[in-house]
């Protein structure tokens, strides 16, 4: 049996560098790692140093489990509790060319340089940060576990599901973004099967990739066709 994790997060992680005089430690996560368009997004969010988790936030959760109105709902009370609060992105043609962790790790940079206060200290779902040189923990499953990432979790979420529904579904109609913001399910392919892709799908996923692969030798044998004609 796996390990269980704790399904309401604490400040258990966030102590530890409390305790060695870093209060403004930052809570970092991102959404949209997965999903065949869009930008992955990122955010950050410190927390005010308390000894118990503030009674706002009880219902800050990993934001998978929570519904989407919950999680408005939430965003609404981090912004209210947190002392910051930033968000970063990594668009598709930066994923292409990067690849998916480096492209998730520059959203999570650039989370952070919005942040005011400054971090003194990071907590990372998953990923470390070599390439800031700040005292920071990394380990799975963390916006389960720790308030500040799960904050940060349902932040990205939000910003990203909003971006995705007010943005890209006027600019990108007919996939129905809207619907599942850009992740690979039926609806998508089927969309991407008639359309083919667009600039905001990431062309080195491997659906992507062969929808894109597929377009490209239909037009080749348009352009061989009117040739011999």
């Amino acid at each position: 049996m796996g390990k269980q994790v704790r399904i309401q997060p604490d400040l258990e992680a966030e102590s530890e560098f409390w305790v060695r005089g870093l209060r403004h430690v930052a809570g970092v996560d991102e959404a949209g790692r997965g999903c065949w368009a869009g930008p992955v997004f990122a955010a950050a969010v410190i927390l005010p140093l308390v000894a118990v988790p503030p009674a706002a936030l009880s219902g800050v959760r990993d934001s998978k489990q929570l519904s989407a109105r919950q999680r408005e709902a939430q965003w609404a009370l981090i912004h209210e509790v947190a002392l910051a609060v930033g968000v970063g992105r990594a668009e598709a043609a930066e994923i292409d060319a990067l690849g998916i962790v480096p492209a998730t790790r520059l959203a999570m940079r650039r989370a952070l340089e919005s942040l005011t206060p400054a971090p003194q200290a990071l907590i990372i779902d998953a990923l470390r940060l070599p390439e800031i040189a700040l005292p920071q923990t990394a380990f799975p499953y963390a916006d389960a576990r720790s308030l500040s990432v799960a904050a940060a979790g349902i932040i990205a979420k939000v910003s990203r599901d909003r971006w995705i529904t007010t943005v890209a579904e006027v600019e990108f109609p007919g996939y129905g973004l809207a619907q599942h913001k850009g992740y690979g399910t039926q609806q998508h392919a089927t969309a991407l099967a008639e359309i083919g892709p667009c600039r905001l799908h990431r062309f080195t996923f491997a659906p992507v990739k062969r929808e894109s692969d597929r377009e490209k030798k239909r037009e080749g044998e348009k352009a061989n066709r009117r040739v011999d004609e």
